[in-house]
């Protein structure tokens, strides 16, 4: 189950830059649910704190119990990811789960608005 939140293409200004990320988990087999319920935990508290937290999902394998796990973050811009990175419910789950996982990468984008002709 994912939390996002949709933001209307009128409610934002042509010339903001909205940012986002991919973080991409390798999970340890025996910490997948853990770890799946504390990530859970801090998208929803992300959403619900931070005002420049436009969108913030959790993808898992829909078939299998895979350990891979996929967050699709967007903010308002990098100075509200900045803020998210600082806040405390981000570094209480990232302390919390840094022995759980194999692997993690972070991917950065622009995200380009939709033409509207």
């Amino acid at each position: 189950m994912s939390a996002s939140v949709n933001v209307s293409v009128a409610a934002r200004s042509q010339s903001e830059e909205r940012f986002a990320i991919t973080v991409a988990f390798a999970v340890k087999p025996s910490w997948r649910a853990h770890f799946l319920k504390l990530v859970r935990i801090n998208a929803a508290a992300s959403l619900k704190a931070e005002v420049g937290c436009l969108c913030f999902d959790v993808l898992a394998p829909l078939k299998g119990e895979g350990t891979d796990i996929l967050l699709y973050e967007v903010y308002r811009d990098r100075s509200a990811f900045e803020s998210h990175l600082a806040s405390s419910h981000f570094r209480a789950f990232d302390e919390a789960t840094r022995d759980m996982l194999l692997a993690k990468t972070v991917s950065e984008f622009r995200v380009e608005a939709p033409l509207i002709e």
